[in-house]
Parts: structure tokens; C-alpha cells; sequence
């Protein structure tokens, strides 16, 4: 395949610092994240029929080998090869019923057989087992035209693991992959991350329950639902969700209540300049501080992370677009890092434009696309809107992950390469 190099500066293009000083980058937000945001500390133990979605704390090791004996890969007959003799076709008496879940004492001698199954002990005296297809059995007897391999269809004693091996490291995720590994290793019990502790703050007076009655100028709440469904996942307890007050002195009695009872508070809109945004200034007279505040990208540019007392805070625009986009790129790292999952930030991989773009240059645009396919070379297309809105939702569903533009392109021809990142699925 051929290697192309991506239109892209470091950092996406974002740190261009002598156009928008003091924002700063994404790649640098990202770097803040990582270095302050330490995973929560108490552990707790687990069944592993409970364990799925939890961050593992402790390594997992093989407790036997797996597989703990030689045995069958599929029904057949089990003989020794070396008993096979001339040219064939072979006669060999069958002498055994080997089923699984059975210890056999089975020995095989000779020009004998065992009929046997799937996962059962392969008998002693054995090296083989012929599949039934390629048999042809006439009472007692089998008849083979062709001289099977040592070692065929049989799974061979620590072949998948060999005991005290270890089969996953501290920070993974347990999913359905992770599980079936552990199983196999006889972990039953597995040492976990506590479950972060989430508090979500959505601002707005215009703002009422979707689907319920509103009147003209009032708008139905996408943020609370849309990140309540972004944090649904076996690592995150939801503590409180509420509606921002509409005043200073409500903000603070409400972030100060819930930050003494998360590790991370998530608050939406509120965190501009205006006059109605009350939230940085509730933050700072509970004694909170930030860490950083604005970063170089379309939409999205107030976002803000920060400390109230013990609890992180982080602050995302209010219009939905902004709200999910930021959420997707900051806030997926930030929880990785707080539950201690090892993967750490999202990856990003390239993808070509489908269409040319032009843009107004001077911040990084995460644009929502669609995967389309592959070109003639093997890259994948990207399809996406001619600009990004920050508050339309109805292409969201559409859309596979954000494209990031550099901040300093104005043009960028079809099939050119762009930074992709596929959202976070729970």
C-alpha cells in the first residue's frame, strides 16, 4: 500500500498559539488530562459473572495450563499412527467409547481405535484422531484409505496457556473477549476499580424534559439524556443529574453538593463570557480551580476542565453538537484515566476526504463524517456535511466518528488525509 503523508501539524494544527493565545491545544488538553487526572483509588473484588465493563487492577494469570490435557479438536477416532503400516488401506479395530467429560484409562495397542468427542482425554497410546468423515466404519471395525499426521485434530496440554502465564495486565477493560480469557485461566474472582462516581449538571432556564410541554421559547434538554447514555457503562454510578439553577448562588450550593460526593463533575453551557454564565464563577468561589479553560477547536472552544475540592470538573458548551463532540474527545480520555483503563486516550487513525473542503482557517474543526468505503489505494472515505453546526443533531446517528481539519488549512482537495477518531461506543 501506498504511504502518504497526512495534511496535518503537529498537534492537528491546533497549538497555532499566535493565532487565538491563551487557548490552548487539543493534543495539550489531552497531555493535562493524563497528568493530573489519577485513577480512583479503592479496588474491590469480583465475581467474574459480575466483572463485566470494571478496570482490572491486579494482573490475571493462568491458574493451570489450558488446555489441562490432550484432547479431541472434533468427533473421530483416536489411534496411533505408528501402527499404521504398508501402504494401507488400514483396518483398525475399535475397542473404546470416549466421551467428553470422562477420564480415560483407554490403551490404545496395535491396530486398535477409540471412537471419541469433541474436548475428551485423548487415550493413551494414541497420536491421532482421524475425523469420523474420513472413515468409513463397518461394525467394530474402521476403515482409512489415507495415512493421517501425528499430532492432527488434537488440542495438546498447554497449547492456549501455560500455567501462571499472564493473560491480562492491570488497566484492561473487561469486555466479552476479556471474560472468555479469564474464564479460561480459572479466575473466578478478579480484583477491580471502584466505580467512578459521576455528577451531571445541565444549565440552561430554556430548557425542559424531552418530550414534555414547552412553551415558545424553551427548548427540550438533549445534554442530560445524550450524556446520561454516554456515561451508561458497568465502570460509572450516575450519583445526581440535575437541572442548573438559573443564579450564582444556586450554581454554587449545587456544584458544592455534588462535588463532595463525586470524583467528576460534568457540567454543560455556562462557561462563556456572558452575563447568564454563572458557572466558572460558581466554580471559583467554592475555591475550585482550573486547569485549563478554552482550546483551539470548532465547535467546542469553551471547554474547560478544572477541580472542585476533591472532584474534577469538567465544563462543556451548552449546545449539543459542542456538548457531545467535546464530551467524545475530552471527556472519554478523562474517565479513562480516573478509572485507570490502560488504553488510555482514543485512537485516532487516517481516513481521505470524499470531497473537497473550504473553511474558514484559525481552529481545529471536528466535523462528524461517515465511512464510506475504500479508495482505489485502500484508505477509507469519509463523507461529511459542508459545515459543522453546533447545534444540529439530526446527522449525529449518521455519522461514524469526527474528522479533525488543521487549523491552518483553508482548502483541503478530495482525498486528502485527515486525522480520524470513531466515537466512543460503551
Amino acid at each position: 500500500m501506498t504511504i502518504h503523508q497526512a495534511i496535518a501539524s503537529p498537534g492537528c494544527g491546533c497549538d497555532r498559539w499566535d493565532m487565538l493565545h491563551p487557548l490552548i491545544s487539543i493534543d495539550e488538553a489531552l497531555t493535562l488530562i493524563a497528568a493530573d487526572a489519577t485513577p480512583v483509588g479503592r479496588t474491590e473484588a469480583m465475581s467474574l459473572d459480575s466483572a463485566f465493563g470494571r478496570i482490572l487492577t491486579q494482573p490475571v494469570r493462568s491458574r493451570s495450563m489450558a488446555p489441562s490435557f490432550d484432547n479431541a479438536a472434533m468427533d473421530g477416532y483416536a489411534i496411533g499412527t505408528s501402527a499404521l503400516t504398508g501402504l494401507g488401506p488400514w483396518a483398525l479395530r475399535v475397542v473404546a467409547r470416549v466421551p467428553a467429560g470422562q477420564d480415560s484409562a483407554t490403551v490404545l495397542e496395535g491396530t486398535s481405535a477409540a471412537r471419541i468427542f469433541t474436548g475428551a482425554p485423548i487415550p493413551k497410546g494414541a497420536d491421532s484422531v482421524v475425523m469420523q468423515e474420513d472413515v468409513v466404519r463397518d461394525g467394530d471395525v474402521i476403515h482409512l484409505s489415507r495415512r493421517p499426521v501425528a499430532g492432527q485434530n488434537i488440542r495438546v496440554a498447554g497449547s492456549d496457556m501455560a500455567k501462571g502465564a499472564t493473560v491480562l495486565d492491570m488497566g484492561r477493560k473487561l469486555g466479552p473477549r476479556e471474560i472468555a480469557a479469564c474464564a479460561a485461566a480459572g479466575a473466578g474472582i478478579l480484583r477491580v476499580r471502584r466505580r467512578l462516581r459521576v455528577a451531571l449538571l445541565v444549565t440552561g432556564d430554556e430548557v425542559r424534559r424531552a418530550g414534555g410541554a414547552r412553551e415558545a421559547a424553551q427548548i427540550w434538554d438533549v445534554n442530560t439524556p445524550m450524556l446520561t447514555a454516554s456515561l451508561a457503562r458497568a465502570g460509572i454510578e450516575i450519583v445526581a443529574s440535575a437541572q442548573g439553577a438559573d443564579n450564582l448562588s444556586g450554581l454554587v450550593h449545587q456544584l458544592g453538593v455534588m462535588a463532595a460526593q463525586a470524583d467528576l463533575v460534568i457540567t454543560t453551557g455556562g462557561i462563556s463570557v456572558g452575563e447568564e454564565d454563572h458557572v466558572k464563577p460558581a466554580v471559583m468561589a467554592l475555591g475550585g480551580e482550573t486547569l485549563f479553560s478554552g482550546v483551539t477547536i470548532k465547535p467546542g472552544k469553551p471547554v474547560t476542565l478544572g477541580r472542585i475540592g476533591k472532584a474534577h470538573w469538567l465544563g462543556l458548551p451548552g449546545n449539543p453538537v459542542s456538548a457531545f463532540v467535546t464530551f467524545q474527545v475530552f471527556g472519554t480520555a478523562l474517565i479513562r484515566s480516573l478509572t485507570g483503563e490502560a488504553t488510555g486516550t482514543p485512537t485516532r487513525r487516517h481516513v481521505v476526504t470524499a470531497t473537497e473542503i473550504r473553511r474558514k482557517p484559525g481552529r481545529c474543526e471536528l466535523r462528524p463524517a461517515t465511512l464510506a468505503g475504500f479508495d482505489p489505494h485502500g484508505r477509507e472515505i469519509a463523507h461529511f456535511e459542508d459545515a459543522t453546526h453546533s447545534a444540529r443533531v439530526g446527522l449525529l446517528p449518521l455519522a461514524d466518528g469526527l474528522m479533525f481539519l488543521p487549523a491552518d488549512a483553508d482548502n483541503l482537495s478530495a482525498g486528502a488525509l485527515v486525522e480520524f477518531q470513531p466515537f466512543c461506543q460503551s
